[in-house]
């Protein structure tokens, strides 16, 4: 790997010589989210951008898992749900072609930071899920917007009011992701995938893109700004303190209602 031209505590950015970058997530385990995290990845694609050497580029995670979510178990956390989609709405707007590379969890947030890329290559062992309900919460990061455009209206009320979780296979079959390949492969498979797209003229790409996505971005900054109300006056209640002790206890939760 080259030089890094973006680096931050949480991630770092790089140009191969075949116009294809690799963006890394660099918090393992499990790569929960933060500011730094989802900032540096707009930070990055920002950057790349406005680079000729770069036509498409592959994100990835070290460690274990993609994006686990938030870390709901921290006792505080250091940045605000605006500012946090804010930088999500930054990597919407970004318009170089990404290929995601999933391993173990992409769960909640980490779904939706997934879902953000235009392709994803999973490996049998990924884990999906939009786990909030399951949590007494609500869901983020745009993925009432870009969940039912992969899967359809059915599929994501199915995944939004169970949390269950979608393993690569499956999650192949419903449209969450675009390749399945052995865990080995995973870097490779999704770098070949991001070359492929290189090869073809940028500009052209970029064009392309720009009319597939339409106003994505604004429908994701509107549903974000719906997606933080709701969530906020769920986080004051006894069902989301009852689903965040039942995940740290690993345990069934016993929601009231309440």
């Amino acid at each position: 790997m080259t030089e890094p031209i973006f680096e931050n505590a949480a991630v770092t950015a790089s140009i191969g010589t075949d116009f294809v970058a690799t963006i890394e997530l660099t918090n393992p385990p499990n790569n929960f989210f933060s500011l730094e995290q989802i900032g540096g990845v707009a930070d990055a694609l920002e950057r790349l951008d406005a680079e000729s050497s770069c036509r498409a580029a592959v994100l990835r995670a070290e460690g274990k898992h993609f994006c686990a979510g938030a870390d709901f178990a921290a006792s505080s956390r250091s940045y605000t749900t605006k500012d946090l989609y804010a930088a999500a709405v930054r990597i919407f707007r970004t318009q170089t072609p990404v290929v995601a590379a999933i391993q173990g969890a992409a769960i909640g947030g980490g779904l939706g930071l997934a879902l953000s890329a235009d392709f994803r290559v999973a490996a049998p062992e990924a884990r999906f899920s939009a786990n909030f309900a399951r949590l007494g919460f609500h869901q983020g990061f745009g993925l009432t917007v870009t969940l039912p455009a992969l899967v359809g209206q059915q599929a994501t009320a199915d995944l939004l009011y169970t949390g269950r979780r979608v393993k690569g296979d499956e999650a192949v079959q419903l449209g969450l992701a675009d390749k399945l390949v052995d865990l080995s492969a995973l870097h490779d498979t999704a770098h070949e995938m991001a070359r492929e797209i290189a090869i073809s003229a940028p500009l052209a790409v970029r064009s392309i893109r720009t009319t597939l996505r339409g106003d994505l971005a604004d429908r994701v900054e509107a549903a974000t700004a719906h997606e933080a109300v709701e969530q906020e006056w769920l986080r004051a209640t006894a069902d989301f303190i009852e689903g965040n002790r039942a995940m740290a206890e690993r345990r069934e939760p016993n929601f009231t209602g309440e």
